[in-house]
């Protein structure tokens, strides 16, 4: 629904209650002369019993739990009572009249009794029950949603390695060396290694020293080394046998780097090749 939409139905029960008011009012005003009230009483009347039905109404929509369950209990009092005194002032013709002075709400003297109380204690409830709702509001605070608390809280007890996990990136298309072009020993760059990002306890400390035997004793090649000593264990070999798996076997290295080897190698053989040819 949009926004007119929802004006509009707002102010047609505006409209409506305002109507449903004007009728109650005029029941309500002629039962609190029949009780003794004065003019001015007896118009403002009721604002008292009505006017403290909206005024639960809205507090029953702001307050939640118990208090919210009392409110509602005093618009269905309110309520019912609006609904006796209209019911009654149907029954009685004398209570239409233009002048009407004190007079009997039943002719049975129990219920006229009844009916009296009702009455007059309808103000004296509004004034203790409005005074409350009015006090429950003011000091009512909006509870805590448990989905957020609950956020907020996990956040908080989470470690640092545990707040933020690696970002893997994926690895760039591989390109392919056009085999005109003399491929450089500079150009020839490590791929990079990716490890996936996995949820481990905290690291433990060192208690102590690797001992020597566990620590690796291959130095680490540099690619033109690498390359280097493909060419000398290559050179005999024909370009069909230049493939990543011989030459990873032959260096005793990963299988990146013997890709990245053997496109090197293919790219200076057909150089060769090509200056053989040309010249």
């Amino acid at each position: 629904m949009n926004r007119k939409a929802k004006t509009a139905l707002v102010l047609a029960l505006v409209v409506v209650v305002a109507m449903a008011f004007r009728v109650s009012w005029n029941a309500l005003r002629d039962v609190a002369r029949a009780i003794g009230a004065d003019g001015t009483a007896a118009t403002l009347y009721p604002f008292v019993v009505d006017g403290l039905m909206a005024l639960a109404l809205v507090a029953a929509l702001v307050l939640t739990d118990e208090a919210r369950r009392f409110a509602l209990r005093v618009l269905a009092a309110y309520t019912l009572a609006s609904l006796v005194l209209n019911y009654v002032h149907g029954l009685l013709p004398e209570l239409h009249a233009e002048s009407i002075d004190w007079t009997r709400l039943a002719d049975w003297d129990p219920a006229n009794w009844a009916l009296v109380l009702l009455a007059t204690s309808l103000p004296v409830g509004s004034i203790y029950f409005g005074s409350d709702l009015v006090a429950k509001v003011l000091h009512h605070k909006p509870p805590i949603e448990p989905a957020t608390q609950e956020s907020t809280q996990t956040t908080v007890n989470r470690s640092t390695p545990e707040q933020g996990e690696p970002t893997v990136e994926l690895p760039e298309p591989k390109r392919e060396v056009d085999s005109s072009t003399p491929v450089p020993i500079e150009a020839i760059e490590a791929p990079a290694l990716f490890v996936a990002a996995v949820e481990s306890p905290r690291p433990r400390r060192a208690t102590g020293r690797v001992p020597a035997a566990a620590r690796s004793t291959r130095p680490v090649r540099t690619d033109a080394e690498l390359l280097g000593e493909a060419r000398s264990l290559t050179e005999s070999w024909p370009i069909e046998k230049l493939t990543g798996e011989g030459i990873r076997k032959a260096l005793r290295t990963s299988p990146a780097k013997a890709r990245v080897v053997r496109e090197a190698l293919k790219a200076e053989r057909e150089r060769d090749t090509a200056a053989a040819v040309a010249g």
